[in-house]
This record gives structure tokens, sequence and C-alpha cells, in this order.
């Protein structure tokens, strides 16, 4: 009787590690305020070997707004920001007096804020171990909705630790082996808001960035796991310049009214009191100049920005480089030197991101049209053959065409 418990135990391992084994290895990365462009300069090898070898996008277009933390967990949810949650790197919930912001980590830890499933989520519930060296909303509680293994985020991590990392988790034991991974670097974006980008900073962060693929892929080949793992590499949106001569103080515009001011910048929302929205909304139409205004109801479709609640009856939008302020806002951006933001129209090509992919799953040598980061989520399920939530947003068909096969 010992001897058939023990030969249970020993199938049961042996099964365990061999599903494990057998299930295909992605790596989705994230060059944060990587604009589709950047890999035209020259600094880019990795990135290059990337085209040569696997699928090439021409853009990765960002959901609206395109800002950091809508955009990274649209790539994982397959949901537009009105539907996963997060409507902007900060928020508020006014039916329950509570504020949201990327800088806040308590904030960013409460599962409430994050309305969709991220595939690390759809991973598990489906005995797929998942990790992640830092990804919006892979912090979250309650435990359940985290990734197996994690790294709370810490802004001053040096990159070459973050890869490190990623390296170790590969070389657990097989049934403790995350089989899905995430990588974050945030440099070009780091340097493009404060230098601009077309900055010699941007352009080192570039060749750090790039020369970190290149370790990977060096620590991926010493390992053995290059040729079976799968490279995802994304953005979450571009870069472009702002100037202290192109600023619209909305506040001036609004002076005889009282009204809660969020964001600022590229985009503006504005909640009016309830009986004021109308005549708001008149005001800033008729004095409309360098932004477009919108109200939930006539907001155009294409931005998929009007079903969730806590987006303000007032959306601004700037015209490209041009910025939206209040009069204490106005102050700042005054005292500061002329940088870089995004958050515009995602549309415009400048907002626009990267999209590469490299790996047995996918297509060598192959360029395509502009791609959505919505169809990202689908793409996943599909590798991995398991099936995606009803409710997302991404299509699996306007992306599948990059997996060999298809």
């Amino acid at each position: 009787m010992k001897k058939i418990f023990l030969l249970a135990v020993v199938f049961i391992f042996i099964t365990n590690a061999t599903s494990a084994q057998s299930q295909p290895y992605v790596i989705l990365i994230s060059f944060d305020g990587f604009r589709w462009d950047y890999p035209d300069r020259g600094l880019s090898p990795n990135i290059e070997l990337m085209k040569e070898n696997g699928v090439a996008a021409s853009s990765l277009r960002p959901c609206f707004p395109s800002k950091t933390f809508p955009n990274h967990y649209a790539i994982v949810t397959g949901m537009y920001p009105e539907n996963n949650g997060l409507i902007a790197n900060s928020m508020y919930d006014p039916y329950h007096h509570r504020k949201y912001a990327l800088s806040d980590s308590v904030a960013v830890k409460d599962g409430r804020w994050y309305l969709g499933e991220a595939f690390w989520e759809t991973a598990e519930r489906n005995g797929i171990t998942t990790a992640s060296y830092f990804w919006p909303g892979s912090e979250m509680n309650p435990a359940y909705r985290r990734p197996t293994y994690f790294e709370h985020y810490d802004h001053a991590k040096p990159l070459q630790d973050r890869v490190e990392g990623i390296i170790h988790w590969l070389t657990l034991p097989p049934n403790q082996r995350p089989h899905f991974l995430t990588l974050y670097m945030e440099r070009t974006d780091d340097n493009g808001h404060h230098y601009g980008p077309e900055s010699k900073e941007v352009n080192e962060a570039i060749r750090l960035q790039d020369n970190m693929l290149g370790l990977l892929f060096s620590e991926l080949k010493r390992i053995n796991l290059f040729d079976s793992t799968n490279i995802i590499l994304v953005s979450d949106h571009g870069m472009s310049g702002v100037s202290k001569t192109r600023m619209v103080n909305i506040e001036k515009i609004l002076e005889d009214y009282k009204v809660h001011y969020q964001q600022g910048g590229p985009i503006m929302f504005i909640q009016p009191k309830a009986d004021e929205v109308e005549e708001v909304y008149n005001r800033l139409l008729k004095k409309e100049e360098h932004y477009n205004v919108y109200t939930k109801e006539n907001i155009p479709a294409r931005f998929h920005f009007s079903k969730n609640p806590f987006i303000p009856e007032i959306i601004l939008s700037a015209d490209l480089g041009w910025s939206l302020t209040t009069n204490s806002s106005e102050k700042y951006m005054m005292s500061m030197a002329d940088g870089a933001t995004h958050g515009w129209d995602n549309n415009l090509m400048d907002m626009q991101g990267i999209f590469f992919a490299m790996g047995p799953a996918f297509k060598k040598g192959y360029q395509v049209a502009t791609v959505n980061n919505i169809d990202i989520y689908p793409l996943l399920c599909k590798i991995f053959n398991i099936s995606p939530r009803s409710n997302v947003d991404g299509k699996l068909e306007n992306i599948e065409y990059v997996l060999k096969g298809r």
C-alpha cells in the first residue's frame, strides 16, 4: 500500500511537471513612453532583431486617454478604460469619496478600482503560473488577483535587476516556474517628459532599454529558453513636446462658475454643479480654441469614453502640443522647463506606441499595420489556448494573423 501511495505521488509530480513544461513561455515587456518612430533612429539593434525575426507593427494604438495606467491595464485586460476601471492616472469616486493616483501606494493596491480581469488572473484560473516585474494592477489586493510572483513597484530599481529577476523566475523548478511574465521599463518616459522626445537624453534611454532587451536575449540563451520563449514588446503611448507658449487657462474661462477640475495638460475633466452643466459646456464651446469640448453624451464614439460613472460630465481634449491649465497649474508650468507629455487624442501619430513580437508562436519577418492594444489580451489567450473573458473589447480576429499558421 505504501509503495502504491509513493508511486501515485511520483506520478502526480511527473504529470504536473510535464504539464507545466508543455505550456508556452511568454514575456510581455513594456517600454513606457516609447514612441512608434523611436526604433527608426538606429539606436536599437535588439528591437531590429525582433523585427527581422518576428512581427513588427507600424504602430500600436493606445486607448483614450493616452495615459500610462489606463493603457497598461487595457493591454492586459483587453478592455477600454471606460470598462477596465482606470479612466486616468488619477481619478475621483464621488460616490464613496475616494481618490486614486498612481503616486498613492495604498490606492494602487486597492482592487476595487480594477474592474477588468488582467491576463495573469485569467492564466492563473487556468493553471498557468504567472509573474510580474512591475505592471499597473499587479500589486492589487486581494492576493488572489495578483500573479503568483510579483514585485512591488520601485522606480529606483535598476533595469538590469529587473531582467535578472525575470531570469531567476525562469530558472525555478519546472513545477514552480512561471510561463507568463511581465517586465516594465520607464526610462524613455522619464527622459521624454523632462527633456522632450528629440533630446539626447531620450536617445540614451532608447539605447539603455534596448541593451536590457539584449541582456534578456543572452540570458534566455544561457538557460536554453530563448528558442522556446515568445517575447512581446509594447509601449503604452507615445510622446509629444509641450511649451509654456501653448497653454489655455480653463479656470479663467470659467471664473464665474464653481466647478471641480481633474487632470490637466492634454486632457481635462470638469464637473460643474448639476444645474449648470449645459451652461458651463456652452461657455467652453464659445471660447473653444486649441481644444475640443465634449459632454459624456456627445463625445465621439471612437474614444469609448462615456460609460464609466467616474467620468465627469465634461471632457476637454487639447490640440496636440497644447496644455489645459488652471490658475495653479499654469503657475507651476511657467516655472518648469519645456518638456513633453502624452494624453492627447489616441489617433494622433505622436501618441502611438510600438508592437514587436518574436518566438515560436509568431511569424518571422512579418510587417503589419497599426495594432490596437486592446487586442493583445485575446492574442495571449490564443497563445496559451485558454478562453478569454466574454466581456472584453478586444477581438482576436483583429490580430491573430501575426501567429504562425494564420
